[in-house]
């Protein structure tokens, strides 16, 4: 029986957002993955973009959340700017009804003294890009001794920009005994080598491609010669 939000005993800020977004069935990562996290097991998840995992992590994220405390307590790796805004929306968007949460996003592009003001007046949660993270940590503008979780998302986009040093670098400035959560559309090596370096006794959650389609994207083929590939495709742009 698929389980329903209401099934892990989230608090009622949490439920109330989700009941506003008239989410009520988890996706098949959410599912396999809400319930590890709030018991504090390590996860790799193996799904693609538009599978729910934003959800799946910062769900849990929220939950355990110490509002009380301006200490930041989770931070999100993502591979680009525009991922880290989005997710970064999306936790501000769960975490609605929940007083006293601030979720930041940091990547480059932008002025770093506008990130760090901001760090300075307080964030639970910090989403950014592995090469902003690094310079705030080394410029000593963000502190991760009370960091309770870290997640990794789409860690092979990460691998394949060259951030896999700077996401290395970044974890040995978070406290031992520390929860993590990788997300992964693909697993190659050295993706698999890292798991395997810094995350404890993982539950691995893999969610099928048939599973995770988007249901949103129109899918058509046109057969075409290899040699008339090209001129297909701008026939294709041209009619668009």
């Amino acid at each position: 029986m698929t389980p329903q939000f209401n099934d892990f005993e989230l608090s009622e800020p949490l439920l109330r957002a989700l009941d506003e977004l008239g989410w009520e069935t988890p996706t098949p990562i959410q599912a396999g993955t809400i319930e590890h996290l709030l018991a504090d097991r390590d996860v790799i998840g193996q799904a693609q973009t538009g599978s729910g995992k934003t959800a799946a992590f910062m769900l849990p994220i929220l939950q355990r959340i110490d509002a009380t405390s301006g200490d930041l307590q989770a931070i999100v790796l993502c591979p680009t700017r525009e991922l880290a805004l989005q997710v970064a929306d999306a936790a501000r968007t769960l975490a609605a009804y929940q007083e006293g949460v601030h979720v930041v996003p940091v990547y480059g592009g932008a002025p770093i003294r506008e990130q760090i003001d901001r760090l300075a007046r307080g964030a639970q949660v910090v989403v950014g890009t592995p090469g902003r993270v690094l310079d705030l940590l080394q410029r000593g503008k963000m502190v991760l001794a009370d960091c309770r979780m870290v997640v990794l998302d789409e860690a092979d986009e990460m691998l394949s920009m060259g951030f896999i040093d700077d996401i290395r670098a970044i974890l040995r400035r978070t406290p031992w005994g520390r929860q993590t959560a990788l997300f992964s559309a693909t697993m190659p090596t050295p993706i698999r080598r890292l798991a395997e370096e810094e995350l404890h006794s993982p539950q691995l959650v893999s969610v099928t491609p048939e599973e995770i389609t988007v249901d949103t994207i129109d899918q058509r083929v046109v057969e075409a010669e290899p040699r008339e590939k090209l001129d297909k495709l701008e026939e294709v742009l041209a009619a668009e």
